[in-house]
């Protein structure tokens, strides 16, 4: 049995069967947390500023001139990181249709059933536009009214990328003069290049997530499982703040397959503990991998180590501003082939992408990896996580986040040391 992280980056997500992952997400605030509280920890996040109705409005603005340029008359998006991004309204996906319909030009709007209207009005931070629904009426009429009112009667209608099935089909019936195309050149457009504000949010969220990882690491004790591991970050991480938490660690032969197996794991001498971990802040997330050996460590294990640490460099260094985010990819994989790594994505060595791109989803668009010829810009967040597997014996993931600014990388968390100092720094 196998979880991916991304399983536990959604809003709402619960505890992972089986102990291989643990996740205490907390939807409807900041900290909070199922576990008992880290002796010594305390709330840092007191200081954060959340993203303005100012900032959200422009994000709103800067959407319709893509959606002009585009020829796109109008976006629906339904609860989720981008309603949350455009209009700070915090909602969750029933089987009844909850939106928000950003027009090409005019006020946005929302739709909602009538009994949700009260509650969706207290999230809203600007607009007035709601259009309740009653259980036997459709939803979708109410959003073509919403288009017509707009003095919008055809052309392209377009759809953030997770809108589910039956709306866009219930679309397609209340609306057949509108083409459905895909909203992501716009979504992109926006969220791909973080603001001040964002960016400040996230650094805020790895430093969570980073003085969660110290106190962990001095706790570790023998005998502990990945649950055990997982329920002291879970529990860090909330004394310090960070919401909507998730946690993974993987131990011993566990560690060599990125996401874990569901094989009986525990802590004793020699092993390798590798977690991934992270946090949101203001709905903002981090993504840091640590890798530890518990007691001595062999010198393969150092050796690997030191070896993925420069792998990070190499990343690092090779994500300058207008180089395809393929490259950086590329340059560490050749480092790896040469050491007798891989070749490409063949174990032992990296199976994965080198990273990923992050701001209110924990994986958002671009990534890392072979073929990807989007350019390098200020304002793009990334991962930056160039791990080496090795099946039945042990993995080694370092994992820590950058943003690009006008002259360049700079690191949210600058990787550690060695395997002796192996927590790192913010940045």
């Amino acid at each position: 049995m196998t979880f991916s992280k991304r399983d536990f980056l959604k809003l709402g997500a619960g505890v992972a069967a089986g102990g291989l992952m643990a996740s205490a997400a907390h939807a409807s605030g900041e900290g909070g947390g199922s576990s008992k509280p880290a002796a010594g920890l305390s709330p840092i996040t007191g200081d954060v500023k959340p993203i303005t109705v100012e900032e959200r409005q422009a994000r709103v603005a800067r959407a319709q001139e893509l959606m002009g340029d585009m020829g796109i008359s109008a976006l629906l998006i339904e609860p989720g990181p981008a309603m949350l991004y455009f209009t700070g309204i915090s909602w969750w996906r029933s089987e009844r249709l909850t939106a928000v319909v950003i027009p090409v030009r005019g006020d946005i709007a929302v739709v909602t059933p009538y009994f949700e209207e009260p509650s969706v009005r207290e999230s809203m931070t600007f607009g007035d536009d709601v259009r309740p629904w009653h259980e036997h009426e459709s939803p979708f009429e109410r959003v073509a009214g919403i288009l017509k009112d707009r003095g919008l009667a055809g052309g392209k209608l377009a759809f953030e990328d997770t809108v589910r099935y039956f709306v866009v089909e219930g679309m397609k019936a209340a609306a057949p003069d509108f083409a459905i195309v895909s909203a992501l050149p716009v979504t992109l457009g926006c969220r791909m290049y973080k603001s001040a504000a964002e960016i400040a949010l996230m650094k805020k969220a790895n430093e969570v997530t980073l003085k969660a990882y110290e106190h962990v690491w001095g706790t570790l004790q023998a005998g502990m499982t990945p649950s055990d591991i997982t329920a002291l970050m879970d529990s860090a991480q909330a004394a310090l703040g960070g919401g909507s938490i998730w946690n993974m660690a993987l131990l011993n032969e566990a560690s060599a397959y990125p996401h874990g197996t569901s094989q009986p794991q525990e802590l004793r001498e020699g092993s390798v503990v590798l977690m991934d971990c992270g946090c949101a802040v203001e709905g903002y997330q981090s993504d840091i991998s640590r890798t530890f050996v518990f007691g001595e460590p062999t010198k393969r294990q150092r050796e690997v180590w030191n070896t993925v640490r420069k792998g990070q460099e190499i990343a690092f260094e090779t994500a300058t501003i207008g180089t395809p985010a393929g490259k950086v990819d590329d340059a560490v994989r050749a480092y790896y082939e040469s050491l007798g790594y891989g070749p490409g994505y063949q174990t032992p060595g990296l199976s994965h992408r080198t990273g990923h791109g992050i701001g209110m989803k924990g994986h958002e668009s671009v990534n890392f990896v072979h073929g990807e010829k989007t350019p390098l810009a200020a304002g793009m967040c990334f991962s930056n996580e160039p791990g080496i597997y090795i099946f039945d014996e042990f993995g080694v993931r370092l994992e820590d986040c950058l943003y690009m600014t006008e002259n360049g990388p700079a690191w949210f968390t600058v990787p550690p040391e060695s395997l002796e100092k192996p927590i790192g720094k913010m940045g």
